[in-house]
């Protein structure tokens, strides 16, 4: 890091850490690169399983599950956690703290409220006004005008918080192990006229129904094409979906591991994101780019910013399973032009590595530190108790 100083960190969590998600993940990266650079990390979340946690976090509690931005999110709020936050705060020491989400009911938002000093909030959310849980914004607003600093992991996540809470913030992505998925063996299983798609096929928001209703189309003109199917859920759910016609072209993987899913997209001919929106950012994209495959993905806006709007990838109307057709179509039939866009997507990917990313990260944290002491309690927990007080 720039000024060779180590810092005590306090990053916080508000989903439960042992749900797969890009915000976990993301964190989970962010703070172990940071003890590799000789920083002290500690890390607040929800979790159900204590035991099964990493040295460096801390469970706050278990989580409850509550719908949001198309998903289900597992947070922890109300008075206990309050009181686990402040102690957690109060024990820390803490020269920072970076709160991950705090504009919503979680851990984060708790936290803005205890405590006083450098805070950075990034914030990773990209929702319509009327779906967000920003709806109380008049209490949030005073709150988080308590940060010393904010990060958008992406223009879309940007202007969502401009939107809400008639704030800014720099935009900072997510980052990514590019050299794990640049090193990624490829498998013939997987090559060739091969559509690649990992998530939770069961959210309809992930879009796979769009690339399965785009597959007899493609098929036309693609005789040999494939598509797999890996992460979590169940194979009879994804293939009751499946035209009859087409069960031979599908095939499920299941969960991957971090070196099969490194191997995965470094072999499919095309990796399609089909999402239908509620994403910010699209970690998956960048991985795919690193790996040097060519990625199609829907015009959502985090999609559009992350492709370049079309120099990195190639974009499709969202939700328009012909157009994912045409766009498929397109590029398994022109090998030249699949080849260039994979490559220019494997260079734009660096952007994304975490070496890059962590020094950004790490600029904000000496801004945020400059001039603000250290971490410490707040006296005033006036938002809080008026928040109780409307019993919400």
């Amino acid at each position: 890091m720039s000024d060779g100083r180590k810092l005590k960190i306090g990053i916080v969590c508000p989903y439960g850490w042992d749900a797969p998600g890009g915000v976990q993940a993301h964190i989970r990266d962010l703070a172990e690169y940071l003890i590799s650079a000789g920083h002290n990390v500690s890390v607040l979340a929800p979790s159900q399983d204590e035991d099964a946690l990493p040295a460096y976090v801390v469970s706050a509690g278990k989580p409850i599950a509550i719908p949001y931005n198309g998903a289900v999110a597992r947070i922890l709020f109300g008075p206990i956690a309050f009181t686990r936050v402040r102690h957690w705060i109060s024990e820390g020491d803490f020269d920072l703290l970076h709160l991950h989400e705090p504009a919503i009911p979680s851990l984060s938002l708790l936290a803005c409220w205890a405590a006083e000093g450098p805070m950075v909030g990034t914030f990773h959310a990209a929702s319509k006004r009327q779906k967000a849980i920003f709806a109380i914004g008049p209490i949030l607003e005073p709150v988080i005008e308590k940060l010393s600093a904010r990060i958008a992991v992406s223009e879309a996540a940007r202007m969502t918080l401009t939107d809400h809470l008639e704030t800014d913030a720099v935009v900072i992505p997510n980052g990514v192990y590019t050299k794990h998925f640049s090193d990624g063996k490829f498998r013939p299983e997987w090559g060739g006229n091969t559509l690649g798609f990992i998530g939770r096929f069961e959210e309809p928001r992930k879009g796979l129904s769009v690339l399965l209703d785009a597959l007899p189309i493609v098929a036309r003109f693609v005789p040999d094409v494939k598509v797999f199917v890996a992460g979590p859920g169940e194979r009879e759910n994804l293939m009751k979906s499946v035209n009859v016609q087409l069960k031979d072209r599908v095939t499920f993987l299941g969960r991957l591991s971090e070196e099969e899913k490194a191997d995965f997209l470094s072999s499919v001919g095309v990796y399609v994101a089909p999402n239908t929106g509620g994403e910010s950012f699209g970690i998956i994209l960048a991985e795919a780019m690193s790996a040097g495959t060519c990625v199609v993905a829907s015009d959502i806006p985090a999609f559009t910013w992350m492709l370049g709007n079309g120099k990195y990838g190639t974009n499709f109307n969202s939700e328009d399973a012909a157009d994912l057709a045409r766009v498929l179509i397109d590029v398994l039939l022109d090998n030249k032009k699949r080849t260039k866009l994979a490559t220019a997507g494997q260079i734009h990917s660096k952007i994304f590595d975490w070496d890059s990313v962590a020094e950004q990260i790490y600029s904000v944290y000496e801004m945020a530190i400059v001039g603000n002491g250290k971490v410490r309690l707040s006296s005033d927990t006036r938002s809080w108790n008026r928040f109780l007080s409307k019993g919400e």
